[in-house]
């Protein structure tokens, strides 16, 4: 029987979506289930280019569908931004190879400029190219300063006639070899500092746009592309100044969001092929699902991976819902971005220590799914970038609460237009959260929920009474201690409000919430050991480590849901 917390192509069903969602991700799963497996495996080792599923995606309007806002869909019904089915396709997408979500994820960055401008000609150029299957690209990172834009070498130079003409190069820009527009960021040669930034739309096949060469070794096509003299006009322009700005970081927001489904994605696949081939293993007269610690690794990487998706469930209501008075998903977003997909690397290692050497073979999808798991935490922004950004939010979303109305399950057929018009880029200390408390109360009973919550409240009283002062607040490796120790607060809070809406089991619960009181404990040691750290902080520190609380037969029923896994689903030849 499948598991209703987990992806299985066998049952899918997306059935609390409108039918041409529904429509949609049941055809792209069957596209993929009719290629088979040893096809989707071969594309990958031998770098194929994507060709024939974008073919696949332009012939049933998938990218146009699913990327279209209202507000540039000319009165088509079925066309939206749609977080909700969006994050539904970049599962599938990871489910069966990050090589596909890639060119997405890329058209959806390259986009993001173009849906936030008000440029009327390119968004309608963007619409048309969607309608015919294009992919798009972001060309924001350059190989000398990656992604920090204040040092953009890319420069517009005035042609007398009120346009410019593009010079500089770009790296790390996915779909640079076929995008049908690219997004570039520069900065006018006549103008200093923060007004002399330009967002610009420019077209890859045009005789001053050259692809130099795809830097990975990969299906992907990650580009360096270099602009010589590259006329850019009026009607090319999408933002000036610091709008220009805003729309880079707005964008990368919209993005970054991408990365944790995807990762759910994979860990599901690697899931089914890891305990089905640990289940079927005979060693030393018995199946190596036999031995205890084999157990607790799966049963660890079933329960993290559930917490993968609760959160991240949970996070699409609060992007869905968020406006200029609620900009709670600035902290949920690289919570996404950081926390689960660091989750996704240890979900992979635990099942790789149990199958071993197979992980290695060619013949798997595990063997991809444990390269591919590593990139997740390392696009839009590090885990150390996202841990520092959190930080910002964590006196007021700790100590310092406000009411707001409780947000809904979001998966109504809405246009998700605030993603459009964020607005500057600024102002993230300020922002207020509701009460994270209530979450954890509505599962006091359950004793490692409980657990975790005596270890939020130390941090509260971290924060207050030994809280790092001015000198150590420039110590970034202190800080991201820190940092790992509010996550874990907030992930809990976001798993338990998902939990709650969706009625999961406890005993799920409980084993998933001992595992992430094991992981508190384990940064708070770390914390400890920080050169840094003063005596009344070590003290702390150690004060907060805490045992989960152990049952055995709960543990033994969650490890009954881990072992049916075997066999459930295993993509066709």
């Amino acid at each position: 029987m499948a598991d209703p917390l987990l992806f299985n192509p066998r049952t899918y069903d997306p059935a609390h979506f409108d039918p041409e969602t529904r429509r949609l991700l049941r055809a792209t799963v069957d596209w993929f289930e009719d290629r088979g497996k040893r096809r989707l495996i071969e594309d990958y080792r031998s770098r194929a280019w994507l060709s024939e599923f974008l073919a696949f995606s332009a012939k049933e309007g998938l990218f146009a569908t699913f990327l279209t806002p209202a507000s540039a869909a000319d009165g088509a019904q079925d066309k939206r931004w749609d977080t909700a089915r969006i994050a539904a396709l970049n599962e599938i997408f990871g489910f069966y190879g990050l090589d596909y979500w890639y060119a997405w994820q890329v058209t959806i960055l390259g986009l993001g400029p173009i849906w936030q401008s008000d440029n009327e000609t390119v968004r309608a150029r963007a619409a048309a190219l969607l309608d015919q299957g294009e992919v798009f690209a972001f060309g924001l990172s350059e190989k000398s300063h990656g992604a920090d834009i204040y040092s953009t070498d890319m420069l517009l130079e005035p042609d007398g006639n009120g346009g410019f003409r593009a010079s500089g190069s770009k790296y790390y820009i996915g779909n640079g070899n076929a995008a049908g527009l690219v997004s570039v960021f520069g900065r006018r040669t006549d103008i200093e500092g923060p007004e002399g930034y330009v967002f610009f739309a420019a077209d890859s096949r045009h005789p001053d746009y050259h692809l130099v060469k795809n830097v990975v070794d990969s299906s992907k096509y990650v580009s360096e592309f270099r602009l010589d003299n590259y006329p850019v006009g009026a009607d090319d322009i999408l933002h000036t100044g610091s709008a220009a700005f805003d729309a880079a970081l707005n964008t990368v927001n919209v993005g970054k969001f991408n990365l944790c489904t995807g990762a759910i994605g994979i860990c599901e696949h690697a899931m089914y092929e890891a305990v089905t081939h640990a289940q079927n293993r005979i060693l030393y007269g018995r199946p190596v699902t036999a031995f205890p610690h084999v157990r607790r690794e799966l049963t660890d990487a079933y329960v993290r991976l559930v917490g993968m998706k609760l959160f991240s469930d949970r996070a699409v209501d609060y992007f869905r819902s968020a406006g200029p008075d609620d900009r709670r998903y600035l902290l949920f977003n690289p919570m996404t971005k950081m926390k689960v997909t660091t989750e996704g690397e240890k979900v992979i290692d635990l099942m790789w220590d149990v199958i071993a050497a197979k992980g290695f073979e060619k013949d798997t999808y595990f063997s991809q799914a444990a390269t591919e798991i590593r990139g997740l935490p390392k696009l839009e922004g590090t885990v150390h970038v996202n841990l520092a950004l959190i930080l910002k939010f964590m006196g007021n979303h700790l100590l310092n609460p406000a009411e707001y109305e409780p947000v809904p399950t979001r998966l109504d057929a809405a246009d998700d237009a605030f993603l459009f018009r964020q607005g500057p880029a600024r102002g993230l200390s300020g922002i207020r959260f509701h009460d994270w408390r209530a979450a954890y109360d509505a599962y006091a009973a359950v004793p490692n929920v409980a657990r975790l919550r005596e270890q939020a409240d130390a941090l509260c009283e971290f924060i207050t009474t030994a809280a790092p002062d001015k000198e150590q607040s420039r110590d970034l490796d202190l800080l991201l201690a820190i940092g790992q120790l509010f996550a874990l607060v907030v992930h809990g809070q976001l798993i338990l409000e998902q939990a709650r809406l969706t009625g999961l089991d406890e005993e799920v619960l409980d084993e998933l919430f001992a595992v992430l009181v094991r992981d508190f404990s384990a940064h708070a040691v770390e914390l400890h050991g920080k050169d840094s750290a003063t005596p009344e902080q070590q003290n702390w520190a150690l004060g907060a480590v805490r045992r989960p609380v152990v049952d055995e037969a709960r543990s033994a029923r969650v490890w009954e849901r881990v072992a049916a896994l075997a066999g459930a689903y295993e993509m066709a030849p």
